[in-house]
């Protein structure tokens, strides 16, 4: 019989949040402050990142002068992180890893952005020339191990501390075991949420068009809808 895997260590890690002055990177920021991971936030301007650091610490009731989240410019984020969150816009997303291939090799790279339009009739999914944004940060990183997760969770409820559970699953998908289960593992430090693994990165193009639909669901219905997988235990 084979044994479970062991539960992936994060207390040693420290997390990278590129776009971590953004509503959704600095909601997982938050989040993960909050439970006692060491967070670097990233930012074109290392002030704007320390500035944006000193509020999610005081946000999180931590210490003024704490060293569990800091801040840096992109570049210091990336070679101080053991994991790097990409929440970046997505015009800027080929640029900045490119510019980032250095710092990030060797590292998990977890991809959250989401390619997107908008005009009149609403959002919609763009088309990706790799296929989806995390196959481009993937083609433009390749001696870092990219992952792609943390699509469809709202920066509101990661924002509001007051919701001490999030009612929420988040997909994971990548090429490489040991890489999703630690960010499934990261997932889960977010009370209430569980972190499944979605596939390979080619099925990361549908899971980011997904959020097109609820974007458009939480329009319609005043709310901050996520995603379960039913059936599993």
């Amino acid at each position: 019989m084979t044994e479970p895997a062991a539960t992936p260590d994060l207390t040693t890690q420290t997390i990278g949040v590129l776009g971590g002055t953004g509503p959704q990177g600095k909601g997982l920021a938050l989040r993960w402050a909050a439970v006692g991971l060491r967070v670097v936030i990233g930012s074109r301007s290392a002030e704007r990142a320390e500035q944006a650091a000193a509020e999610l610490a005081e946000a999180a009731g931590l210490p003024a002068g704490t060293d569990v989240i800091t801040g840096a410019d992109n570049a210091g984020c990336a070679s101080r992180s053991d994991i790097v969150l990409v929440a970046v816009p997505w015009d800027g997303h080929d640029a900045l890893l490119t510019s980032l291939r250095e710092p990030l090799a060797g590292k998990i790279v977890i991809d959250c952005v989401n390619p997107l339009g908008f005009d009149k009739q609403g959002p919609f999914p763009l088309e990706v020339k790799e296929g989806s944004a995390a196959q481009q940060a993937a083609a433009l990183l390749p001696e870092s191990t990219v992952t792609a997760a943390f699509h469809h969770v709202s920066a509101v409820t990661l924002a509001d501390l007051s919701v001490s559970k999030i009612d929420l699953d988040v997909l994971v998908l990548g090429e490489d075991r040991a890489a999703t289960d630690q960010v499934r593992a990261l997932a889960e430090t977010i009370p209430g949420v569980r972190g499944i693994y979605g596939g390979r990165l080619r099925n990361a193009g549908q899971v980011e068009a997904l959020t097109a639909n609820l974007i458009a669901i939480n329009r319609r219905y005043k709310t901050h809808a996520g995603i379960r997988i039913t059936d599993l235990p």
